[in-house]
């Protein structure tokens, strides 16, 4: 795409919100991919049969690269650690321990209630076996193995393992992700990508152990191949293109607008949204999104050209409460509230995997070193899903130790309702109690 393509694909203004909410507020339903799904079901079947040979021939089909060995060792991830410049070394290991502050501050314990009739409670119990799978195509991203093995650490999780594409010029992952796979503490890290990866997590195969739950993002293949392990193994989501969605006021930088709106919209098929109530906040905001793609390299205006012109736009809103409510009804991934008060807008939020509260908490911060996970819900799963969190990493047991006294209490009620549901056999369970305890 030229500068001129660039500059000619603005964003758009849409003043009319019957015309907002059925364009750029409107998520169609994901279409059913059935050549994906044949293809990734085929992968899954070949490495659940074939177990690492299978891996070592998809990573030759499909990333031109057959590692001899499957795991990368240790040493490895410490000299990539200490192969990085010290200025990204340091920001890795900085982003690791405000990840590590904010998630250890999330407590859930095991408790126990002892009254007259006995006990009863819930263990709170760490995952044994976490997969995190890393993406590492065109762009590596250690940030995202950081995200997700950083609470899977706070929740007491085990043993943390790691998959990550191999390079073509190595065999292994990245050498940026098994430098973060060094910081962030992880267990093992095997050069196995793709939809390939995530059934050797699944199922196991002679190196790859088999997880609990695994998460992190990936292309649709990836994506695919969790929803097809899911029940054999835990996933936090089906993670789709990132969004961001900027409610403004007339008070707002339009630099600051627009280099938000921008910062997501460089991904591959993300959303950008404006509302705002400020018409001349809006025409501010589309000349200088011009301005700034101007300024970016050409693969990532090519981005973010697309994004804002054919899934971004700026919404006029008549007022704030309008913004919310078209806000809440989208549920964004990100939502940036760049107003001059944020904090009194807090209580409108109900739909959002992260709220940004100001120009200077913006979600760039969020992406890295801020302190949640970065891995949120998207697609509109935000009205009912949470970012990536520790109690995605724990389980719940309950505890069930009462007594004769609470027999004689709850027992008759127990039995009743098994009567009722003509299960005969659980109302003679309670019956054979109670007869015991006359």
């Amino acid at each position: 795409m030229t500068e001129r393509k660039v500059r000619t694909m603005p964003i758009p203004i849409i003043a009319d919100l019957a015309v907002a909410r059925a364009t750029v507020l409107r998520r169609s339903p994901l279409d059913e991919d059935a050549a994906t799904t044949v293809a990734v079901a085929a992968i899954i079947a070949e490495v659940r049969s074939g177990g690492d040979a299978a891996l070592r021939a998809c990573s030759e089909r499909f990333d031109g690269v057959a590692p001899a060995t499957l795991e990368t060792p240790r040493e490895r991830w410490r000299a990539a650690a200490e192969a990085l410049p010290a200025d990204l070394r340091e920001a890795l290991s900085l982003t690791v321990i405000e990840l590590r502050r904010f998630h250890e501050r999330q407590t859930r314990n095991s408790w126990i209630d002892f009254s007259v009739e006995g006990a009863r409670g819930q263990l709170v119990v760490p995952l044994q076996r976490v997969g995190v799978y890393v993406p590492g195509g065109a762009a590596p991203l250690p940030s995202s193995l950081i995200h997700a093995a950083v609470p899977a650490r706070a929740a007491g999780v085990s043993e943390i393992v790691v998959c990550s594409p191999p390079q073509r010029d190595t065999g292994e992952p990245a050498s940026v992700v098994l430098a973060a796979a060094w910081i962030a503490g992880v267990d093992r890290v095997f050069a196995v990508g793709g939809a390939q990866a995530i059934a050797a997590l699944a199922y196991g195969t002679e190196s790859v152990p088999r997880v609990d739950k695994i998460v992190g993002p990936g292309n649709r293949y990836v994506i695919q191949a969790k929803r097809l392990v899911f029940g054999t193994v835990g996933i936090e989501s089906l993670p789709g293109p990132t969004e961001t969605l900027v409610i403004a006021d007339g008070r707002a930088d339009p630099r600051y607008v627009a280099a938000d709106l921008l910062a997501q919209a460089e991904h591959v098929e993300a959303s950008a949204i404006l509302l705002t109530d400020a018409p001349e906040l809006a025409r501010a905001v589309q000349a200088e999104v011009g301005r700034q793609l101007e300024a970016l390299p050409a693969a990532n205006a090519r981005a973010a050209a697309e994004a804002v012109s054919r899934r971004g736009g700026i919404v006029i809103t008549p007022d704030l409460d309008t913004a919310f409510e078209l806000a809440n009804a989208y549920g964004p991934e990100h939502l940036c509230l760049l107003l001059a008060d944020p904090w009194a807008h807090v209580g409108k939020v109900r739909n959002a995997g992260g709220v940004f509260l100001g120009e200077q908490s913006f979600e760039v911060l969020g992406d890295y070193c801020a302190g949640p996970s970065h891995i949120m819900p998207t697609e509109g799963t935000a009205r009912y899903a949470s970012p990536v969190n520790v109690d995605d990493f724990r389980k719940v047991i309950s505890l069930i130790g009462v007594n004769q006294t609470a027999l004689a209490r709850i027992g008759p009620a127990a039995r009743r309702i098994a009567e009722a549901e003509s299960l005969f056999a659980h109302a003679a369970a309670v019956q054979a109690r109670l007869e015991d305890h006359v």
